[in-house]
């Protein structure tokens, strides 16, 4: 396995190809997965950010190559992903309909077993600025296990009667349903800089606590500022998270390093 990039406690971090990365893992080694893979939308096109139009390119990373390489690298690396799981354990992928319908087909491909597909409900979204479709307002989330017949983990009562405030579609001491309201990243999330599909902690955190155990080794192979990771800490897990660009793995390291200072 690579030399960490950084490496704290149970929080590690590897500047690294996923692919070429996930091939030096043991087998049957991690308990639960979280990706948001490229949603290779970046082109020409422009959308709203804070009240001012943006190009909507992230980075060469997530420059389409055609439908055909693009589901290719999705199956690969969902199938990479397979390996280092544990029999029991899951996988969960976040998405716009750029990627996801792809990541969906590629996990049955892959023989995964599909638990629940997650609507994220972005009440604070940005506008459209075209007023030519419909504002784009969600992401979807995928929710699948390796093995169809094994016990996955899922704390139901955890999940059912905890505090999920912000989520107004959250009613007290009923099951959560596949809808789910959570803002995006607040301010304070992005004080160190931000990752261009930074996901809020308070999602990671639900994902987390709902299908994992405290001292589970959780991974994110297209880690980007480490929201996964901050999560995981916090939450008692173990982490190792992946990403070929120095920039995110410092602005993860920051992220880190701020929880640790009095």
């Amino acid at each position: 396995m690579n030399k960490p990039y950084y490496k704290r406690r149970d929080f590690v971090l590897y500047k690294s190809d996923t692919l070429e990365f996930l091939d030096t893992m043991p087998g049957e080694s991690v308990d639960m997965i979280f990706a948001d893979p490229p949603y290779f939308l970046s082109g020409g096109s422009f959308t709203c950010q804070s009240g001012r139009r943006v190009s909507v390119k992230k980075g060469d990373w997530d420059m389409g190559r055609g439908m055909k390489s693009d589901y290719e690298f999705h199956r690969a690396w969902i199938k990479a992903c397979r390996r280092v799981l544990k029999p029991e354990g899951t996988i969960w992928i976040s998405g716009t309909y750029h990627s996801i319908y792809q990541c969906g087909f590629a996990l049955q491909a892959n023989r995964f077993h599909l638990l629940n597909d997650i609507v994220w409900f972005k009440p604070n979204a940005s506008p459209n600025l075209s007023c030519r479709f419909f504002t784009a307002s969600h992401e979807t989330l995928l929710w699948a296990k390796k093995d169809r017949n094994a016990k996955h983990t899922f704390h139901y009562e955890l999940i059912k009667s905890g505090d999920w405030h912000g989520d107004f579609l959250k009613k007290k001491d009923t099951q959560m349903r596949s809808v789910w309201a959570i803002n995006t990243p607040r301010p304070d999330e992005k004080k160190f800089g931000k990752h261009p599909a930074q996901k809020p902690l308070e999602l990671l955190k639900r994902i987390i606590l709902a299908s994992t155990n405290r001292g589970d080794l959780v991974l994110d192979p297209f880690t980007g500022s480490s929201t996964t990771g901050i999560t995981a800490y916090l939450e008692g897990r173990r982490f190792i998270g992946i990403d070929q660009e120095e920039q995110y793995l410092d602005l993860s390291i920051k992220r880190f390093e701020a929880l640790n200072k009095p």
